[in-house]
């Protein structure tokens, strides 16, 4: 897929978001910094990507642990300017990780400042081109798309992908959101979009082809909450195995105990006890090939 030389993708492997570097004539910035245990390999991508000229900015689509990981230590090796959802500042300011999602998903996010704030509607230059800043509710409440009317490029997020979306957090604290997923998909519809570079996954020009399987994915979640709640406890489960590489099995229906927001699925939506539902995650892990189990432990695939 050509971009302009301008504009390249980082893309990332399943823990940590893509990361999109700009390039313009007087000015660099980064779209998104992936996870906290992946932020050196984020400095060292950037860093050999620009060569000697600094990294000036810094933005977020999303708060997502995933997608800011690195801004901490963006900020110390480059003292570049950040900015991240202005629904979000408070929290930031405060650094308050309940509010933030890093505690009640059991991630890390190591503690970053800010100096501006996003908001839909705004227009911000990236790459000598004019992107404009749109909401896209639904995965995450606050999230952001970046859309460049001039080349028909959409900075998505996690609001879609090449065969779906982000699990529908709010859902999982009882907050409705299946409604905004769909609008969100209804306003990427109705964009001139060529080029969507997402969230995670490659870059992709079919548009039409994933909105489509995107709503056929909501349609699939939406009808029955057990299927997005079972789908959260497995995202999840894989994001801490990324992480760790190996997990106990004795030790797992403690572990997912442990995050509030495994509980609260687990005891609200699931009704299954920690045994059965460390059980049914390792054994959905396994059935799509992204764990083994060896000597009474779940290993990721790619270890």
């Amino acid at each position: 897929m050509n971009l302009p030389a301008s504009v390249r993708v980082l893309e990332r492997g399943w823990l940590s978001s893509n990361s999109i570097l700009f390039t313009g004539r007087e000015d660099t910035a980064l779209v998104d910094s992936g996870y906290v245990t992946h932020a050196g390999q984020t400095l060292a991508l950037v860093r050999h990507a620009l060569g000697e000229r600094p990294l000036e900015r810094l933005l977020n689509t999303h708060l997502h642990s995933d997608h800011c990981g690195g801004n901490a230590l963006l900020q110390a090796a480059y003292g570049c300017r950040t900015a991240i959802p202005a629904l979000e500042a408070p929290r930031v300011a405060a650094w308050d990780e309940d509010a933030l999602s890093y505690r009640a998903t059991g991630q890390q996010c190591a503690r970053f400042s800010f100096d501006t704030t996003l908001a839909p509607g705004d227009i911000v230059e990236l790459g000598d081109l004019r992107w404009t800043v749109l909401a896209a509710p639904g995965h995450d409440p606050h999230a952001l798309l970046f859309f460049c009317a001039e080349e028909g490029m959409l900075i998505s997020g996690d609001a879609l992908w090449e065969n779906g979306f982000g699990v529908v957090f709010p859902e999982l604290a009882g907050e409705p959101a299946f409604d905004e997923v769909g609008a969100t998909l209804d306003l990427i519809a109705t964009l001139d979009a060529r080029v969507v570079i997402p969230g995670h996954g490659a870059v992709f020009g079919d548009v039409a082809g994933a909105l489509a399987r995107a709503r056929s994915r909501l349609d699939y979640l939406s009808s029955d909450p057990v299927r997005n709640a079972e789908n959260a406890v497995k995202v999840l489960l894989k994001f801490l195995l990324l992480e760790r590489r190996e997990l106990g099995l004795d030790a797992l229906p403690g572990l997912l105990r442990s995050i509030p927001l495994i509980e609260r699925v687990r005891t609200r939506l699931l009704g299954r006890d920690a045994d059965e539902l460390a059980a049914w995650a390792s054994a959905a892990l396994l059935r799509a090939g992204a764990a083994r189990i060896e000597g009474g432990r779940l290993i990721d695939a790619d270890v």
